[in-house]
């Protein structure tokens, strides 16, 4: 099948195809390094999405005081267009998680459309636990 490949794409001259095949076959394995990734990362993915494996994978391996998951129900692999009010409450957490992002008015009513019962209610939302500091034990 190599074989193949090299030959076609010698014979149409596809250097840009060929790059992009050559860079991902001497692709790196990131998984190990990941725990020291100390940078805020907030991981969307769909339900539905061909990457959900990945991404819970990927999120397991981060460290969980830097990230968060977002799972979106009724959705694929691309949330930013099927589902991008989905996104917006769960970004607004996050930063609120690490004092970013600070709403005007704050609505402790369960029915408050910033209650998290209520985002997975009625925007099709799994929000997964975001730590924002370590645990010491004393």
């Amino acid at each position: 099948i190599v074989q193949a490949c090299r030959s076609f794409l010698d014979q149409r001259q596809c250097i840009n195809v060929w790059r992009f095949i050559q860079t991902i076959n001497e692709r790196k394995d990131l998984t190990e390094n990941l725990k020291q990734l100390q940078c805020r990362t907030l991981i969307f993915v769909g339900e539905n999405s061909q990457f959900h494996a990945e991404a819970v994978h990927m999120t397991a391996k981060l460290d969980r005081r830097y990230s968060a998951l977002v799972e979106v129900q009724a959705c694929g692999s691309v949330v930013t267009e099927e589902q991008p009010h989905a996104m917006l409450i769960p970004m607004e957490y996050f930063l609120m998680g690490y004092g970013l992002y600070r709403p005007s008015q704050i609505n402790c009513s369960p029915r408050s459309p910033l209650n998290p019962f209520c985002i997975s209610q009625s925007m099709g939302v799994k929000l997964k636990p975001i730590k924002t500091q370590a645990n010491l034990k004393a």
